[in-house]
């Protein structure tokens, strides 16, 4: 499953199913709908409670990457964390306010 958020204010921002319905989870929207709309009343709350997740997932990363998880597999690339994948949202809900322009999504 793809989710594909959209706006006239920006460039749409596409996550594969799991994330995005993490996204919307965050944002206070039920992720089991197919489709749905983030208006611009709703856009500070939705960018405050993005903001805090990418602080708090922040938080809890390890403090240096200087040392090397001994259980990780050799040759892999850690994972993305979830406060990598809250910007390309962020940056598109703060035009889409900054606009005064609704967000959608369409899961498909």
């Amino acid at each position: 499953m793809l989710i594909t958020f959209t706006s006239r204010a920006a460039a749409d921002v596409l996550m594969l199913g799991k994330i995005g319905q993490q996204m919307l989870e965050l944002i206070g929207k039920d992720a089991q709908d197919p489709r749905g709309i983030v208006t611009v009343e709703q856009l500070p709350a939705a960018i405050a409670a993005l903001s805090a997740a990418a602080t708090a997932d922040r938080a809890k990363a390890p403090a240096s990457n200087e040392e090397e998880d001994e259980d990780a597999p050799k040759g892999m690339a850690a994972p993305v964390a979830l406060a990598q994948r809250i910007p390309p949202l962020l940056e598109l809900f703060q035009y889409a306010l900054r606009d005064k322009e609704a967000v959608t999504w369409e899961a498909s």
